[in-house]
């Protein structure tokens, strides 16, 4: 079956040169002129990945990517900007509203195809991860240590063991993973949400902002202003442990 591929254009020449471009290329391809219209379009069709330009009459590109973040037909969909554009703020403004890639005009024609041929299959793994997900009686996914989790990164598709995770600690609005092998990985999740998928037998909250794999702790010691800590294997340094949740680690530590 064909992808099929939304363009978001306000400039008519270019709008019209890249859906030839695309059509050529074997793909279905849809094409507007702002962004409410792409938004309909986006809700009314199975969309596989969607181009847009920021500067757009009516809604900005940007507000158009919120906008398709907070459907939930739309979440997942590869979003591609165009931009003439080049300023730093502007580019990490895109991405954290979760912009896949940018492109920056005048581009050539075979820069957007790899783009587009990038994020497809990055796409396609994330589909098929989804579908052999578990979920509990709330909807929420659930995992055992066995269980691979799926790494989201614009980059690369990877899958991770549950049980080579180390510690999670918060970082604002995302979460850092650290791995038994020393690898970060940053995940827009809160530290409750992986409370709820991680198995709890072997995952538990030692702080606000932490969260620790038991099956990687060597030491809980009391440091000098008579606060607990938690050691790790090949962790240096300790993890402070919150009042509230001593004696759980205890319990479940022996």
């Amino acid at each position: 079956m064909k992808k099929r591929i939304l363009i978001i254009e306000d400039d008519k020449e270019l709008r019209e040169n890249i859906y030839t471009l695309l059509y050529e290329e074997g793909y279905d391809v849809l094409a507007c002129s702002d962004a409410e219209t792409g938004y309909i379009a986006a809700q009314q069709n199975k969309i596989d990945l969607i181009i847009s330009d920021i500067m757009l009459p009516g809604l900005s590109g940007y507000e158009l990517l919120e906008k398709l973040n907070k459907s939930g037909t739309t979440t997942k969909v590869p979003f591609i900007f165009l931009s003439a554009k080049a300023e730093r703020h502007d580019l990490r403004l895109g991405m954290e509203l979760g912009a896949d890639d940018y492109i920056f005009k005048p581009f050539k024609s075979e820069n957007l195809l790899n783009s587009i041929k990038t994020r497809l299959k990055r796409f396609e793994k994330i589909k098929q991860f989804a579908n052999h997900e578990k979920n509990d009686n709330r909807g929420n996914i659930v995992y055992s240590l066995d269980d691979r989790l799926f790494i989201d990164s614009k980059t690369k598709a990877n899958f991770i063991k549950v049980g080579d995770i180390k510690y999670i600690s918060a970082d604002n609005q995302y979460s850092v993973v650290h791995l038994n092998n020393m690898t970060e990985f940053l995940f827009r999740r809160s530290l409750n949400n992986w409370e709820n998928i991680l198995p709890e037998n072997s995952f538990i909250r030692i702080h606000r902002s932490t969260i620790i794999n038991l099956e990687h702790v060597t030491k809980i010691e009391k440091s000098l202003n008579n606060k607990h800590r938690v050691i790790l294997n090949k962790i240096e340094t300790p993890l402070e442990v919150s009042k509230r949740y001593i004696a759980k680690i205890r319990s479940k530590n022996k």
